[in-house]
């Protein structure tokens, strides 16, 4: 069901199970604020847990943050990397619970061969330009087999029409502009070959910046991922250093990005759930070393070794 954009593409298919005030939502804690904005906007409350390795949700935290008010759980397919699918989806089922995939950042991405979007009970996925897949301005889906579902979402997002003028509850405005639509039936048609591409500048780096000590992304096993971004881990002490490394950068004409450098549960915006600093180590350590690397399909090897070349440098200059 195609809508006006990701955050509202979440936002619908949580309204859609019925998820609204006195319900839990467990998510990641080190994701962009739309999918915590999304629970609240549904008027459940998000439960945040920790990552791994992959910066995805740690299972056995989702596990141990299921109370009886948790009515879903939204793993994050964070980077173009696939959250780890089979065991959320055992602990969803056992507890009768809805499991719904953020796959903003994951177009085309597998998870033991299986496309993501169709790993959960519901997925949403964002056409923000700058995604893999991503269209002329804003757009989003929410994709489902559950017939009833799909057809839930589409009337909220038309009003709660259920006639031209029978509206049969309160809905929203959120419907894919076809002009968007047009522009991502054709880019659908390259999304592989673009992810494949995205995948041998990945390469590249691991090649150029494996001895670097940086703490490279990896593909986890029975995953492929599709490296929307190329986030590396900095053997930085602080937060203040990783950005005197992106200011060297900077001056070798080597733009870098940050995500994100503060975690949801330490935003002002979500003061009100009572988290304190400590409760997730692993997102708030990581947030201070996390850099973004230049990554896109169209990248030549003469621009990925300019791009290492000025990072091994200042990271020397930097004692690294």
């Amino acid at each position: 069901v195609g809508v006006g954009n990701g955050t509202e593409a979440l936002r619908l298919a949580l309204a859609a199970c019925g998820i609204g005030a006195g319900s839990e939502v467990i998510t990641a804690a080190n994701t962009f604020t739309a999918t915590a904005e999304a629970i609240v906007q549904a008027g459940a409350r998000p439960v945040f847990v920790d990552v791994d390795e992959t910066y995805t949700l740690d299972v056995e935290q989702v596990a141990s943050a299921i109370t009886p008010l948790t009515r879903a759980i939204i793993p994050v397919h964070l980077y173009g990397q696939p959250a780890d699918m089979d065991p959320l989806r055992e602990l969803a089922e056992r507890h009768g619970i809805a499991l719904i995939e953020d796959a903003a950042q994951a177009h085309g991405a597998r998870y033991s061969g299986r496309r993501v979007g169709g790993l959960g009970h519901m997925a949403c996925f964002s056409f923000y330009p700058a995604k893999n897949m991503g269209a002329y301005g804003d757009g989003g889906a929410v994709v489902t087999n559950d017939g009833a579902w799909a057809s839930r979402v589409r009337l909220l997002a038309d009003h709660g029409r259920s006639g031209y003028y029978t509206h049969s509850e309160v809905g929203f405005n959120s419907r894919l502009d076809a002009l968007q639509a047009a522009v991502l039936r054709v880019k659908l048609r390259h999304l592989d070959t673009w992810n494949e591409a995205r995948r041998r500048v990945a390469d590249l780096y691991k090649e150029l910046l494996g001895a670097s000590g940086l703490a490279l992304p990896v593909s986890a096993p029975g995953r492929e991922h599709v490296y929307h971004l190329y986030v590396v881990r900095c053997p930085v002490g602080s937060a203040d250093e990783r950005d005197r490394l992106r200011r060297d950068l900077e001056g070798a004409g080597v733009h870098t990005g940050l995500h994100y450098p503060l975690p949801l549960h330490l935003q002002p915006a979500y003061a009100f759930l009572g988290y304190g600093r400590g409760a997730f180590p692993r997102c708030e350590a990581w947030a201070g070393q996390l850099l973004s690397l230049p990554m896109y399909a169209e990248l030549t090897r003469d621009q990925v070794s300019h791009v290492a070349e000025a990072l091994l440098r200042a990271l020397g200059e930097l004692g690294f």
